[in-house]
């Protein structure tokens, strides 16, 4: 199973989880707790990290983080190394106190950073009370573990803690009361199903834009995720057509198995990085080649690449044709 795609970049937002090994608890009591808040605290300030809300659950958390600088997986290793070292310590433990990697979640903040902080915020009362809403507020403004208090009462506020932008899109303390009340007692959607590869939450157009983040910045990486991310308004014939028109070559001789290979050899590429197909399925595509042919021209091509400035530029012109077709800003 492919790991999770990570996009960083300066200004990013995340919605980042992280839950107990084996689902186990990840605070024993409140010294836990607090010393969690407090390495968060200093991990936030070396980072240079925003952050907008948490909760703490008994077997998980959840974070909404801004990073000023390209460095989430920095950040979230420092913090995440530190607190288990201190339970472990404290507890006269070892071992993995998380179940595998944290899970992040780039999101558009224009669009979700005020309906996803009120998601986070009722994770404490999503499973309790369902029938009566009073009991779930009542138990929800008493529960110590989030930021909710500092979002609605002024003396509740802590340093690390950005409350402005969330609170100016939701017109104060107490229309954000309000709001999350509303939310408790009409529901509110997972927003997380609408997330985009379950990577990326936000509209068409922050999606094109993350998009041309990944190409511009040489993240075509040759990994499924990357290329499933890029790839999901391409097929094959288009992508071959327009390597036809921008090599200006017919159709023959881009399936004529010429020596070294360099015209096949960018179509197989671009198959693979655009399309998500596999070697076995571009193989077929190109004239009923193995797998391992089309391994080797597309291994050829680039070590013909690093000496060969023509070819570079061919390469070059056929993915910037390819790239237009992603209906992406770069």
């Amino acid at each position: 199973m492919a790991r999770q795609l990570r996009i960083q970049y300066p200004g990013a937002l995340y919605h980042v989880a992280c839950r107990g090994n084996e689902y186990k608890k990840i605070y024993l009591g409140d010294d836990d707790r607090h010393r969690f808040l407090k390495m968060l605290e200093d991990t936030l300030e070396i980072y240079h990290v925003v952050l907008y809300c948490y909760t703490m659950m008994n077997n998980h958390f959840h974070l909404l983080v801004q990073t000023k600088q390209a460095n989430l997986s920095e950040f979230m290793r420092r913090f995440n190394i530190c607190y288990t070292g201190w339970f472990n310590y404290h507890h006269k433990l070892c071992g993995h106190l998380y179940q595998g990697r944290y899970k992040a979640l780039l999101v558009d903040k224009d669009s979700y950073l005020l309906e996803l902080s009120r998601y986070i915020h009722l994770n404490p009362v999503r499973k309790r009370h369902k029938h009566d809403h009073d009991e779930s507020m009542e138990y929800l403004n008493k529960y110590r573990w989030t930021s909710l208090s500092g979002y609605v009462n002024e003396k509740y506020a802590v340093d690390y803690i950005d409350y402005n932008l969330i609170l100016k899109m939701a017109g104060g303390r107490r229309a954000y009361h309000r709001f999350v009340k509303d939310g408790l007692l009409n529901g509110v959607e997972n927003p997380f199903d609408k997330a985009f590869h379950q990577t990326i939450l936000g509209d068409d157009a922050f999606v094109a834009q993350v998009k041309g983040r990944l190409i511009a910045n040489g993240s075509v990486r040759e990994q499924p995720t990357y290329r499933d991310l890029l790839c999901t308004k391409l097929e094959p014939t288009i992508v071959l057509r327009r390597i036809i028109e921008a090599l200006h070559i017919t159709e023959g001789e881009l399936y004529r198995r010429e020596r070294g290979g360099s015209i096949r050899g960018i179509a197989a590429d671009m198959l693979y990085k655009y399309c998500s197909l596999t070697l076995k399925q571009i193989g077929q595509i190109l004239g009923d080649v193995d797998y391992g042919a089309v391994y080797q021209l597309r291994r050829r091509l680039k070590d013909r690449m690093m000496n060969d400035d023509v070819l570079n530029a061919r390469y070059v012109v056929v993915e910037q044709e390819i790239i237009k077709m992603l209906n992406v800003e770069i």
